[in-house]
């Protein structure tokens, strides 16, 4: 269960979550980082971002072979170095350089800084050093928040003995959106959006995105996205959008994508 710390509410902007894949790092127009810009004048906006591939190459290159769990990479201690390095260094530096260039005052984090992100373990005999968000320090992104800043927020966090631990990007992304009260939270991808042949589809149910599935509409490597997508929506987080990466976030002044949101039935949410 995901809580936060006492928060002030946010003056003036609503707050947007803007999730970054490891994979698209390197893949970021310039026309997405102009748009991110434009909207923070609007939304407090708050990045959360991946690195795998990035860590990956890492350990490649320095040599340390990977321990796996069912498909999973085992977070040694040996494998945490890395991690922090590339995602509290390299591609934190990347993001935050880039919207610099745009005049946004971002400011790089690592989610154990400040017990930003405090976590609890997975299965660390399975897993090691990885961890589940149980609570938020949303009193520091609002500090960052309402002084101008962007945070920029690398997926470690911090066990209640002080141990640094590895955590999956959506899982972080949603903890963050989920603490803040946002109003949206977008998973930024290579597509549009959902597409259904070549219409893309501009808002969907979690029911009718499996429906997709079933048919294979939604297939490949759409369907873990989508899938993060529908796990991050909770009472407090009405609407996940996919979004695309290659090209700006705005239309016409609107967010393009395709929004994911509960469906409400007679007071019920599904």
């Amino acid at each position: 269960m995901t809580t936060s710390k006492s928060m002030p509410a946010i003056a003036h902007k609503p707050v947007i979550v803007v999730k970054i894949g490891g994979s698209m790092v390197d893949c970021l127009s310039e026309d997405f980082y102009k748009s991110l810009a434009l909207l923070s004048e609007y939304y407090h906006c708050v990045v959360v971002h991946g690195g795998g591939p990035a860590i990956t190459s890492l350990l490649q290159a320095l040599k340390i072979e990977g321990e796996f769990y069912n498909g999973l990479r085992k977070t040694t201690p040996e494998t945490l170095e890395v991690v922090k390095m590339t995602l509290g260094g390299t591609v934190s530096a990347q993001v935050t350089s880039a919207l610099e260039k745009h005049s946004v005052s971002a400011l790089g984090l690592k989610g154990c800084d400040g017990q930003l992100l405090q976590a609890s373990f997975v299965d660390q005999e399975k897993l090691g050093l990885v961890g589940n968000i149980e609570q938020v320090n949303t009193a520091l992104i609002h500090q960052l928040l309402v002084t101008g800043y962007l945070p920029v927020i690398a997926p470690l966090a911090v066990t209640e003995n002080g141990q640094t631990v590895n955590v999956n990007a959506d899982v972080a992304a949603a903890a963050v959106a989920d603490a803040l009260q946002a109003e949206k939270l977008l998973f930024v991808t290579d597509v549009p959006g959902i597409l259904n042949g070549e219409t893309m589809i501009e808002r969907i149910t979690p029911n009718e995105i499996h429906q997709l599935i079933d048919t294979e509409v939604i297939y490949g490597g759409m369907i873990p996205k989508v899938n993060s997508a529908i796990d991050a929506l909770s009472e407090k987080l009405k609407e996940v959008l996919i979004v695309s990466g290659e090209q700006s976030l705005l239309k016409d002044g609107m967010i393009k994508g395709t929004t994911i949101y509960h469906e409400v039935t007679e007071g019920a949410v599904r």
